[in-house]
């Protein structure tokens, strides 16, 4: 089969893919709790991952991203103000515990930049300007999520919370991903060795998510039934932040006036947030283990029955009202 057709596939097929990964993982956590030993491996494989993002990212979009000046301040806005925002209205209903509130808090500070292009061009959102936006994104977040902490928890955070593992996740999930796929980028260019190279890591952005899914599935879910009663705590902010958060980020996009498609990009990246990126440092922070990794991981799966739920209804926002009752 060619290069081609194959990615086409996987990219057609990639949310059977993910819910799939997430099934066998929760099963084989369930029949072998040791699956809790892969957590190891959650760190380079998000690296990995984000490199190969990061490669279906022309740097000369990556340009244009920076030029559109309206999807991105509404992008930004709609994230790092909008939604914070929001989780301030949401901060009583969280629990007591401070590990549990800073997993929420870790969770839902923290825009996603991987499978939001996936669910976002399923629900007939422009997914190009937000795949172009995933570097500034993911570099946003690391720099003020330790800000929010603060902001939200004062002194709970400052002994839990240090700055080591935000500088280790900008240098292993920015600098190095992105540094790699701008070499290889640019010595496609010269090399037709390094082209092909180029074309079959174009395969692995789905099959890498799939991985990331599964590993930290299946190195976390033993541990969501030694924090049941904290899990069950926070699924109401969840579903509550899964049904105002796409309002929120569509209400944003229309606010600075973008065309439909766009606004649906910022719905779509309000509405789903980074667990993959943000779980190491949760597991970084003293005594997380198990409450802190199960209550971020709660929120994953929230997160990706709703995305099923978006991308049925979002597409109708925006399109003329004759259309809106059409089939499609």
């Amino acid at each position: 089969m060619p290069l081609q057709r194959l990615r086409d596939l996987l990219e057609r097929q990639q949310v059977a893919v993910y819910f799939g990964a997430v099934i066998i993982a929760g099963v084989l956590a369930w029949q072998v709790p040791a699956s809790s030993a892969l957590a190891p491996a959650i760190d380079p494989l998000l690296g990995f991952m984000l490199f190969v993002t990061f490669l279906q990212v022309p740097l000369t979009e990556l340009r244009q991203a920076l030029a559109n000046v309206r999807f991105l301040g509404a992008l930004l806005v709609s994230n790092f103000i909008a939604i914070p925002l929001l989780i301030a209205c949401l901060l009583p209903w969280l629990p007591g515990a401070p590990l549990a509130r800073i997993g929420v808090l870790l969770v839902l500070l923290t825009p996603c930049i991987d499978y939001v292009v996936t669910f976002a061009h399923l629900g007939r959102a422009d997914a190009r300007p937000l795949l172009a936006s995933t570097p500034i994104l993911l570099g946003a977040q690391m720099l003020l999520l330790p800000v929010y902490l603060g902001a939200f928890l004062g002194e709970e955070a400052a002994g839990l919370v240090h700055w080591g593992p935000f500088i280790h996740a900008f240098i292993w999930l920015i600098a190095v991903p992105l540094g790699l796929a701008a070499a290889f980028q640019t010595g496609a260019v010269r090399s037709r060795a390094v082209q092909g190279a180029v074309k079959l890591l174009g395969l692995l952005p789905v099959p890498a998510t799939a991985l990331v899914l599964f590993v930290v599935v299946a190195a976390v879910a033993p541990q969501l039934g030694l924090a049941v009663d904290e899990v069950r705590a926070v699924a109401p902010v969840y579903v509550a932040f899964a049904v105002l958060a796409p309002a929120i980020g569509w209400g944003v996009g229309r606010l600075w006036r973008l065309p439909a498609e766009q606004a649906r990009a910022v719905s779509f990246s309000a509405a789903t947030r980074n667990s993959l990126v943000v779980l190491p440092l949760g597991l970084a922070i003293p005594g997380a283990v198990p409450l802190l990794p199960a209550v971020i991981v709660a929120q994953t799966l929230v997160e990706l029955v709703s995305e099923l739920i978006y991308i049925r209804l979002l597409p109708r926002l925006g399109r003329p009202r004759r259309m809106v009752g059409a089939r499609d």
